[in-house]
């Protein structure tokens, strides 16, 4: 790679389909969250190339009742984002309620309250367009069948103008079981292109699947179809579900996903032209994802990235970091020096992290690495822990473990994948967890603690209680939830009881390459 060209992916983690929106010279992107909260990550970019996290859209999930224990694969899926009348919009589907939609004057916010647009069960993947044409306001969606027993089709609506409810029962305006060979036709963008109506989206599923676009001259159709994007030779699987973008020279771009396991949905830039015969979209080179090319005709910035490294000054964390349900007051404290210092919160789940809502996670980075971050446990109550954990169906951590004579322990432990990939319900009994290696003694209740990250998500853990870094237990295999990648979590709990467990507070967090 040089200066004048790119590498994909353009961000080599877990950001699950993608959308993207040009305002004047800026880029801005958002993408799935699922049941994490802050959810809705929103990042900017200059470039499409270089992107940085400058916040996140939806501070908690709603209904706020059923987000107060992890609900790992549920939650925001698939957003779309748009600008429209000086304002953003951001509509997603939440696939056991309905349709929902936000906005905001700035990108930072702030936001509205979410607003149910249309309610159902299996209703997912929302676009909404804007017809500056007509005036009209449409809104397409697709549908997951493990909710509605339906999918492969996607329906159309119009849309009231300001967003706020569709104004009919809705029509299927594609069949995917109608198109031969066509299968999990889902995640469709809706534009407006050279008089007709476009709607891109994927099918064939994430892991092996292509991109489709459609096109019609009325929205309600009937829509034509074509392939423009699919893996052919390369080694980039499934590339499909993304947004197209037009930089201000007219240039056109895409920007998509590509399922990498426990890495999650990474994002690939391609560029992207109008045949000049056909009139149809042509996505990467001729089709076939690329892995280096010509960079933009923007001007160029700084190499930048999301940001994964903490300090925690003041207690605080940064805003690459997400509770895994919505948070309570007092389980993160901010005071006067730096490092985050976690209560360890009481909990019936203290066997299974998987359960717990109050992991503080970030995503796991998607080339090799090295996490580390020092720790020392104040509790002084028996059985309370803290650690840091690569936290997934299946999940490791390491860390400090009051025991019942007070003493401080380095202990590791792991558990396996839980039956068909459904996280453990709240409160449950039994062990989850299994140690890892041998505890050991750490007198000063203090550890550095250390996991490599190579390829393959194989992840080796170490840790240095005072007298040197040391390799701990075997080499654990990330995995991912059904539709999340892996996350690096930090975490501090103490088993049931009552008063205050006490707390614990990590110190400068670092990621490096390896």
């Amino acid at each position: 790679m040089t200066h004048e060209t790119y590498t994909n992916p353009v961000l080599n983690a877990d950001w699950s389909d993608p959308d993207v929106v040009r305002v004047g010279d800026d880029f801005y992107l958002t993408a799935s969250s699922f049941g994490r909260a802050p959810g809705l990550p929103l990042l900017h970019s200059r470039d499409l190339v270089d992107w940085t996290l400058i916040g996140h859209a939806l501070e908690r999930l709603e209904p706020a009742a059923e987000f107060r224990t992890p609900r790992h694969d549920c939650g925001v899926w698939a957003p779309s984002l748009r600008h429209h009348d000086d304002r953003f919009w951001i509509f997603w589907g939440d696939p056991d309620r309905g349709i929902f939609q936000i906005n905001a004057r700035e990108i930072r916010g702030p936001w509205s309250r979410p607003l149910l647009v249309k309610e159902g069960k299996g209703l997912i993947d929302p676009c909404p367009l804007w017809d500056e044409e007509t005036g009209e306001a449409y809104l397409v969606h697709a549908w997951a069948r493990s909710r509605a027993g339906v999918k492969n089709r996607l329906t159309g609506h119009r849309m009231h103008p300001e967003g706020t409810a569709v104004l009919d029962e809705g029509k299927v305006i594609v069949e995917g079981d109608r198109i031969p060979g066509w299968f999990t036709l889902e995640g469709p963008k809706l534009y407006r292109h050279d008089g007709w109506f476009w709607i891109l989206a994927p099918a064939g599923g994430v892991e092996s699947g292509w991109q489709g676009a459609f096109r019609a001259r009325d929205f309600f159709g009937p829509y034509e179809e074509r392939i423009v994007l699919e893996q052919k030779d390369t080694d980039v699987n499934g590339p499909h579900q993304g947004g197209w973008v037009r930089t201000p020279s007219g240039e056109d771009w895409f920007l998509h996903f590509q399922q990498k396991g426990a890495y999650g949905r990474v994002v690939h830039l391609q560029p992207m032209r109008w045949d000049a015969a056909g009139g149809w979209p042509v996505i990467g080179d001729e089709g076939a994802p690329v892995r280096e090319h010509r960079r933009p005709a923007l001007p160029a910035g700084p190499p930048a990235a999301p940001a994964t490294d903490d300090d925690f000054p003041g207690g605080r964390f940064g805003r690459q970091w997400s509770w895994t349900a919505n948070p309570e007051a007092g389980w993160a404290t901010q005071h006067s020096a730096d490092g985050l210092r976690l209560t360890c919160l009481r909990t019936a789940d203290a066997h299974d992290l998987r359960a717990l809502p109050n992991i503080l996670t970030q995503r796991l980075p998607g080339d090799p690495c090295a996490v580390e971050v020092e720790l020392e446990l104040h509790s002084e109550e028996p059985g309370a822990r803290a650690g840091l954990t690569v936290l997934g169906d299946a999940y490791g951590w390491i860390g400090l473990q009051r025991g019942a004579d007070r003493t401080v322990h380095l202990v590791h432990r792991f558990a396996e994948p839980v039956a068909a990939g459904a996280p453990p319900a709240p409160g449950g009994t039994g062990e989850r967890e299994r140690d890892a290696a041998h505890a050991r003694l750490a007198p000063r209740g203090r550890a550095r603690l250390r996991i490599e990250i190579g390829a393959g998500a194989r992840c080796r853990f170490a840790y240095d209680i005072g007298d040197g870094l040391r390799p701990s237990g075997p080499v654990f295999t990330a995995t991912p939830w059904r539709w999340v990648g892996a996350l690096l979590g930090l975490f501090a709990l103490a088993p049931t009881g009552t008063g205050h467990a006490g707390a614990a507070t990590f110190g400068a967090f670092r990621i490096a390459p390896l």
